[in-house]
């Protein structure tokens, strides 16, 4: 079985970097401990090498495909649905009264990097059954949570998101699709969905769509927005399922991902499609900013595992490839000696580094994010608040770094390849594929860069990056105990100075309403952040290797925690430097890309 995830990084991240064994304290987590979060680690391995990566290929050589009615998926989802039902997958952070294993998000996604890893195309669809439930448990009535939460954790009815519209993209208040009521609770759903993941298949016998829809008189924008339940498949009185008039009327045919259904969905053509509200009216955005947050943790994990496959699958070929012969000293190459394998050539070497730092700084911030999302889960007053500033001010990053960043890890990963690279027999372009939809789904790179400058950083007057402050500044103390770490430390203080510059810059803009100077840049600003943060990621880990290095009860070999700190040591050099050019960019004089109608022929 060919790797395509590192296991000792990923419990050196829970267990060392991240601590989650913190997480045993709340009562909530009481029947777990640290072997049992390994045993769930493991468990997910093996059925990942066993029903998830085989099929990864074969996902995209034989992709979904919509005919004669239906939306036709690979078999092997049906075997999963059923596995992921009886085994608990789907219900593994549910609380145990919902029929859930409360397991702590960061192990639950923990785990789902296992499964994305391995095959990127499948766990979307679980996921997003599983965050259609959750919804239903935390807004639905006692009604909706009965008849609809245990079909779906069981993996009998799968579950939607819906959003999107055909003539509105991502601006939400620009919603049409009405709900006209027709008795408490219940109403009419007529319009359209497209881009709807896992919105039909055949593995699923029933389909519980969240949908968005505007009730008739409701107020314009995203305020008059409600949340409805709207099933294929309705629940009659007598519990038997009736059709609900919402059709799949086909599957868009995609540059990646292709085995993972993407639908356009139609309701209400025979005006006998009904919708249960879910939470109160004209809440909708705010109910479903649940599963959108989370949604957005998993896009971003979902690229952080597959630029990890393509980093294995480029590993292995460089240690495996012979090409040319290392350069000597004197500038000449000896040809009397053999080839030498290409993971010896310096520029190499750089990709194969580049690919790492990424991947992993990108699975260590993930952690940290679902950490916040437990803490926040579980305890009160100011820490629950504060890991909720953090969560909120993390999650845009998090999102969005691993999706552009990890697209670059892959495209060197190829690079790695050579001509290989571009061809069908290797993986390299099927990861490149897959991975580009990241910095679109769940809001698009464009949209994350404006919620976090334009939202994140200034609410509560800057408190939630005061919080990141002061943590980062905690790191950089800790790492300056030890003197191999100083640099580097040092470092990672410029590179909050720099931030603290450009919003200096940017600020008074805002103070003064303007904010089309403000945001204009707003993707830019969020270039620099992630680096920045990323850094702090690596500085953490650079600390905890170290740690090790110097204790003599270490977990793994002494060449694992080298390879942590040389890696940091690369991401210091190489990426975190870019920040000065993005500070140049931010407060520079020319105004580039403000809408001038007198200027319409630049274009």
């Amino acid at each position: 079985m060919a790797k395509y995830m590192c296991m000792d990084t990923l419990k050196f991240l829970l267990f060392d970097v991240h601590n989650v064994e913190e997480l045993l304290k709340y009562e909530r987590f009481a029947d777990f401990d640290r072997e049992s979060f390994e045993i769930l680690l493991e468990s997910a391995k093996s059925w990942a090498d066993q029903d998830f990566y085989p099929y990864y290929r074969e996902m995209d050589e034989k992709p979904v495909y919509y005919k004669d009615g239906k939306t036709h998926s690979h078999p092997i989802l049906k075997k999963i649905f059923a596995h992921a039902g009886e085994n608990g997958w789907l219900g593994s952070y549910f609380d145990t009264d919902d029929g859930g294993m409360q397991m702590p998000f960061s192990i639950s996604n923990a785990t789902n990097h296992i499964f994305e890893a391995a095959n990127n195309n499948i766990p979307g669809y679980l996921g997003l059954t599983s965050g259609a439930a959750h919804l239903i448990a935390t807004y639905g009535n006692e009604k909706l949570k009965k008849q609809y939460i245990p079909n779906m954790l069981s993996g009998k009815w799968g579950g939607t998101m819906a959003l999107t519209e055909p003539q509105c993209g991502s601006s939400l208040s620009d919603i049409v699709t009405s709900a006209t009521p027709v008795s408490e609770g219940v109403y009419k759903i007529k319009g359209q969905k497209i881009f709807i993941s896992g919105g039909d298949h055949e593995a699923a016998d029933n389909f519980v769509h969240l949908t968005l829809a505007r009730i008739e008189g409701a107020p314009a924008g995203t305020k008059g927005i409600s949340l409805f339940v709207v099933p294929k498949y309705r629940v009659a009185e007598n519990e038997s399922l009736q059709y609900n008039d919402v059709n799949a009327v086909a599957d868009f045919q995609k540059l990646g991902q292709r085995g993972y259904s993407t639908v356009h969905l139609v309701y209400g053509e025979q005006d006998q499609c009904f919708g249960y509200l879910v939470g109160e009216a004209h809440q909708g955005l705010k109910c479903m900013f649940q599963m959108m947050n989370g949604a957005r943790i998993d896009v971003g994990m979902t690229a952080a595992s597959t630029a990890s496959a393509a980093y294995y699958a480029s590993l292995q070929y460089a240690k495996e490839r012979p090409q040319g012969r290392k350069i000597l000293n004197t500038g000449s190459k000896d040809v009397t000696k053999g080839q030498t394998h290409i993971i010896n050539h310096p520029d190499v070497r750089r990709m194969l580094l580049l690919q790492k730092a990424i991947i992993e700084g990108s699975l260590s911030l993930l952690v940290e994010c679902s950490k916040h999302s437990d803490i926040v889960h579980c305890d009160t007053g100011e820490n629950k608040e504060n890991h909720n500033l953090l969560l909120e001010l993390l999650t845009p990053i998090a999102k969005t770094y691993p999706a552009e960043m990890g697209r670059i890890a892959i495209n060197n990963g190829l690079q790695v390849l050579g001509g290989y690279g571009f061809c069908m027999d290797f993986p390299l372009q099927q990861y490149l594929r897959d991975i580009r939809i990241m910095s679109i789904y769940e809001g698009t790179t464009g949209i994350q860069s404006l919620d976090l400058l334009g939202r994140k950083i200034p609410m509560q007057g800057g408190k939630s990056m005061q919080l990141l402050t002061a943590m980062m500044t905690k790191t950089i103390d800790e790492a300056t105990s030890h003197d191999s770490l100083k640099f580097y430390a040092s470092q990672l203080s410029g590179g909050m100075h720099v931030i603290q510059k450009a919003l200096e810059y940017l600020m008074p803009y805002a103070m003064k309403g303007d904010y089309e100077n403000y945001l204009a840049d707003a993707t830019i600003f969020m270039e620099m952040a992630a680096n920045v943060i990323i850094a702090h990621q690596w500085l953490k880990m650079g600390i905890k290797a170290q740690q090790a290095l110097e204790s003599e009860h270490r977990v793994c070999e002494v060449e694992f925690y080298e390879a942590k700190i040389h890696t940091m040591k690369f991401y210091f050099k190489y990426e975190l430097p870019k920040i000065s050019a993005c500070l140049e960019t931010l407060t520079h004089q020319d105004k580039l890309t403000f809408v001038d109608s007198e200027k319409e022929l630049i274009f």
